[in-house]
């Protein structure tokens, strides 16, 4: 009986183990370096992504953190002019929802990136990291949305209650812009409005060109689909006043020669919505996340006019505390003599007018 347990043991072990190494890349382009038979990789990244996951869990515990906000939980808010936004398709504005969900308008466009309306970015409603401030709209009260172009997986940028109630919003669902075998997945669970690119690959809407482009990040939906599906950042290229108004997601990233990539292609930018937040400590997050001064970076690579610091406030991921990434980057671009105008934090739900 024991020597059967044992046995029945093993062979669950040996078909978790074959669960992970089993999958074949139906997208695979051997010509394409990113590609690989499995998966996908990044360009540049020389060390792993992450570390010890039981290592940083440890020293999370030992030392309390994340430490919470000075303050409480009740940051800035500004209520959004709901009746303008909906009304709007001239002016470019982007309004922050919270995390990495901005409402853009381009190009006579509603554009709404990685959107997450949820209480939890968890597969479960019950369990996994809760938000901690609301989003500054709720679904029902967007502008009909034309396009959502989502960065990776991650259940933080890739909420499909969120997606699911969009594609119900009167009018019809928008179109998903997703990278490559995220399209896949999302038509297995119903939603068919999907168009999926690689990397430096384009899809136009209404004369708006939207590009997926190379950062450095990596994807999962579960314990063994690491790097299964891609993951980028998105460059939109709209026509605004007889000119083209250039704006960049970068939805989540490690800093890398990418942006230098994107800049040499397309050029200086008008807009950029960078991340802030989520990136303690270093040993386990630089590949993965930038920091105040990583983002400032990716600003100053981009030569972007204006952008907005995003993913923070919303979510406890890492050891910093909530309200620590708007400070950091105020220093950030002290130290760097930059203009703290060019690139702001904002109160959630405030609308910036980009053509200023």
């Amino acid at each position: 009986m024991m020597r059967h347990g044992a046995r029945l043991t093993a062979s669950l072990l040996l078909a978790v183990a074959c669960a992970g190494c089993s999958h074949v890349n139906p997208h695979y382009d051997p010509t394409k370096p990113h590609h690989t038979r499995d998966g996908f990789r990044n360009n540049y990244l020389t060390g792993p992504i992450g570390g010890s996951f039981l290592r940083w869990q440890w020293e999370r515990w030992r030392d309390g953190l994340p430490r919470p906000p000075a303050n409480g939980y009740a940051f800035p808010f500004e209520r959004p002019d709901i009746g303008w936004l909906k009304n709007n398709r001239s002016e470019p504005t982007a309004t922050w929802i919270g995390h990495a969900t901005v409402l853009l308008q381009v190009g006579g466009l509603n554009i709404l990136t990685d959107p997450i309306f949820s209480e939890r970015a968890s597969p479960v409603s019950w369990a996994g990291p809760k938000r901690k401030t609301p989003p500054a709209m709720q679904v029902h009260e967007l502008p009909r949305i034309d396009a959502v172009i989502i960065s990776h997986n991650h259940y933080d940028h890739l909420d499909l209650p969120s997606l699911q109630a969009l594609a119900r919003q009167a009018g019809g669902p928008p179109l998903l812009l997703v990278p490559l075998g995220v399209g896949d997945w999302l038509r297995e669970q119903g939603l068919a409005n999907v168009q999926q690119l690689d990397w430096w690959q384009s899809h136009e809407l209404n004369g708006t060109r939207l590009h997926c482009v190379p950062v450095q990040h990596w994807s999962a939906r579960g314990l063994f689909d690491r790097f299964h599906t891609l993951w980028g950042g998105w460059v939109i290229e709209s026509p605004t006043d007889g000119k083209t108004f250039r704006s960049f997601f970068t939805g989540d990233t490690g800093y890398s020669k990418d942006f230098a990539d994107i800049h040499r292609r397309f050029g200086d930018f008008d807009f950029a919505m960078i991340p802030v937040g989520a990136y303690e400590p270093r040993w386990f997050m630089k590949n993965q996340h930038v920091n105040p001064e990583e983002a400032v970076q990716i600003h100053r690579d981009l030569r972007s006019r204006q952008s907005l610091g995003i993913h923070w406030g919303a979510f406890e991921l890492t050891d910093e505390a909530l309200d620590e990434p708007p400070g950091a980057l105020e220093k950030a671009l002290s130290q760097a003599g930059l203009d703290p105008q060019r690139f702001r934090v904002t109160p959630r739900g405030k609308t910036l007018e980009l053509d200023q």
